[in-house]
């Protein structure tokens, strides 16, 4: 099977013997047009921050294109988000201003009026796309600071007021800029393929480029007997969008709805490679340098801590295990902590079959995280490309399927000293995970198909889950498992007494300290948790990918630490059951990461309305956490198992 290096490689090579003076990585294929050609505007799912049940845009009663509605062809990331983009009646002549009619609606009836006052109550908002561009809208505040959004509301209701009010004049502003085929060399990785501009190709490439798209919602009362002459796309006069509510389209019973719309095209000096820019501007940067230097300081801290204890226990592990049996033995009788469970460190832990069942899932989960945040570190999973990283990440994690069956494998031969079922061992690998997550998205789209939401995912997409996750996933694991039967054995440096050594009893129990030990990862994770909860679940787009990949090696090594500290602890404390600890050591972050997606959900998504909504919110954090939990308790696991076998390594023992 081909690895994406299989596929960048000649790729690269192929672009270092071109010549050029830029390349640009993240965006679509670059479209080039002539005065006068047609374009169309796309329109995708209705979507609110209020509910997060997305709706088709023709569930609302919008002029249709006279052709009929074209659905575009969606990857599997759109089509598990919930988009679904259609084409619609918007069409504009390139560099031609104009202002044109669409269409009437016949008289609103009863099922209509209750369905817009809904939407516009819950602040549903319209999403109109052209050329791979969000239609994009700003709004003055009272403060006088501007606000950025994509999208446009289905209607609005005024302060104080009982009645609705429908947009449906929109007035469009399209950014070209004129391109004369010379200087850069386009590589594109979005949803119109895959191409390079060549230099014969360059003479073609002449024209104009749509490098912004921004909307002005307006709502105008037009009279009924005027505009039931004029047919689709007949030209009507600019009007200015008024602010006096009794010239606005009111949404009632029996009403007549006229839509309309102007389009305006203005030079701009931005160029198509930068256009992504007004889009993905990053606010808070300083807010994510503190969460990064605060992270430092903890690592630090713990790095002292760590470096301490390997220091004192090889040194005293090393000169215990120089001495005969008759001096161990008395120096048992005047010694206390971790010295005494050389011989139960490596005793078999409780439930090893699914400790490295979880082992292995945490694997697959961290490689997929690791590979997709340095993708899209480097621009190749750009929010350009809608769906490409949800579908970047669903295909990485099939692939690491091997890596789960391996390292699961292995560590299950490590336990038992046999690879005997390493087969069901591989078969529980791969449907773990993937198991809890189908059953926890099957419960939550039958709440979203009894809504009617476009979120449900379709029956033939289900289908292909489920093909990729027993025909890719399972073999995969399966063949990671073959091979971690064939790999080195791992063997333990120290016997295992036949009887185990009594733990001392103590005052508070051990889960406590394991519990608060997440606290340190969290406070590493939780400053990038809130810009990713509020990209999800707020619209906005999130492309801080380089702060992402500093924060994840920063919380691999807080895991890290943080887990050998508490495993030396437990030792310490004469604890040898430190398996399970190491584990939920680091892996308890995940119960601060759900704690905190409630407290986001009351605090910062007080608009969230309705326990449909609430109940979606709180599926999909339980996965998030679930594969948090996964991927920072094997972290933990990992680098415990190997500070306990390299420290007592140095003990010599009959």
């Amino acid at each position: 099977m081909a690895t994406w290096a299989d596929l960048v490689r000649p790729i690269l090579l192929l672009l270092l013997l071109l010549p050029a003076s830029a390349f640009y990585l993240p965006g679509s294929y670059m479209h080039t047009y002539s005065t006068g050609d047609k374009i169309s505007v796309k329109v995708n799912s209705l979507t609110s921050i209020e509910t997060e049940l997305p709706f088709s845009y023709y569930s609302l009663p919008y002029c249709r294109p006279n052709e009929g509605i074209k659905t575009s062809a969606e990857n599997l990331g759109e089509l598990l988000m919930g988009d679904q983009i259609d084409s619609s009646p918007y069409r504009f002549k390139v560099n031609v201003n104009e202002s044109l009619y669409l269409c009437t609606t016949n008289p609103l009836s009863e099922h209509d009026v209750k369905l817009l006052k809904q939407r516009t109550r819950d602040l549903y908002q319209v999403n109109m796309i052209l050329d791979n561009l969000p239609a994009m809208r700003y709004v003055q505040q009272e403060g006088g600071e501007i606000i950025q959004w994509t999208g446009f509301p289905v209607g609005f209701t005024p302060s104080g007021g009982s009645e609705d009010y429908i947009i449906n004049h929109l007035k469009f502003k399209v950014l070209v800029h004129e391109y004369e085929g010379s200087g850069v060399e386009i590589i594109g990785t979005g949803e119109e393929g895959f191409g390079v501009i060549s230099e014969a190709e360059k003479g073609k490439a002449n024209g104009c480029q749509i490098v912004g798209f921004e909307v002005v919602p307006c709502s105008i009362k037009r009279d009924s007997e005027v505009v039931s002459k004029l047919n689709m796309y007949d030209k009507i006069d600019p009007v200015r969008c008024p602010f006096e509510l009794e010239k606005s389209q009111i949404i009632r019973e029996g009403e007549k709805v006229s839509f309309t719309y102007e389009v305006e095209f203005v030079p701009s000096d931005v160029r198509w490679p930068s256009r992504w820019d007004a889009y993905l501007k990053m606010d808070g940067a300083r807010v994510h340098w503190f969460s990064i230097l605060n992270s430092l300081m903890v690592i630090f801290f713990l790095a002292g801590i760590v470096f301490v204890i390997l220091l004192r226990a090889w040194r005293d592990l090393t000169r215990y295990g120089e001495l005969d049996k008759e001096a161990q033995a008395q120096m048992d009788e005047e010694l206390s902590g971790w010295k005494l469970v050389v011989g139960d460190v490596f005793r078999e832990p409780a439930c090893p079959k699914l400790l490295c069942v979880m082992v292995g899932d945490g694997i697959q989960i961290l490689g997929m995280a690791a590979v997709t945040i340095i993708f899209a570190a480097f621009g190749f999973m750009s929010p350009a490309s809608r769906g490409m990283l949800l579908t970047g990440m669903i295909f990485l994690y099939l692939f690491f399927g091997v890596a789960a069956g391996y390292v699961g494998v292995r560590l299950w031969r490590t336990i038992k000293g046999t690879s005997e079922g390493w087969r069901s061992l591989s078969w529980s690998i791969s449907c773990f995970f993937p198991g809890i997550v189908f059953a926890i998205l099957t419960i939550l789209n039958f709440i979203l198909w009894g809504s009617n939401s476009t979120g449900a995912i379709p029956f033939s997409t289900y289908f292909v889950l489920i093909l990729l996750w027993f025909c890719v996933s399972v073999p995969l694991t399966l063949l990671g498992g073959f091979f971690g039967t064939r790999a080195e054995e791992i063997t333990y440096p120290v016997k295992t007494n036949s009887i185990p050594r009594d733990i001392p009893a103590r005052k508070f129990p051990s889960w406590l300290l394991v519990l608060r030990a997440g606290t340190l990862p969290f406070g590493t994770l939780f400053i990038e948790l809130f810009f990713i909860l509020s990209s999800v679940w707020l619209g906005r787009f999130y492309y801080a990918f380089g702060f992402l990949l500093v924060v994840l090696f920063l919380i691999v090594t807080v895991c890290a630490e943080v887990s050998v500290v508490l495993t030396y602890m437990h030792l310490w404390v004469e604890d040898w059951r430190w398996w399970w600890k190491a584990f939920f050591a680091s892996g308890s972050v995940a119960l601060y990461v759900f704690l905190y997606s409630i407290n986001y959900m009351v605090f910062d998504l007080r608009s969230l309305s309705g326990p449909v909504s609430a109940i979606l919110y709180l599926g999909y954090s339980q996965i998030m956490a679930f594969a948090i939990m996964l991927s920072t308790g094997t972290i933990g696991f990992l680098m415990s198992f190997y500070f306990v076998h390299y420290l007592f390594s140095s003990v010599k023992m009959d």
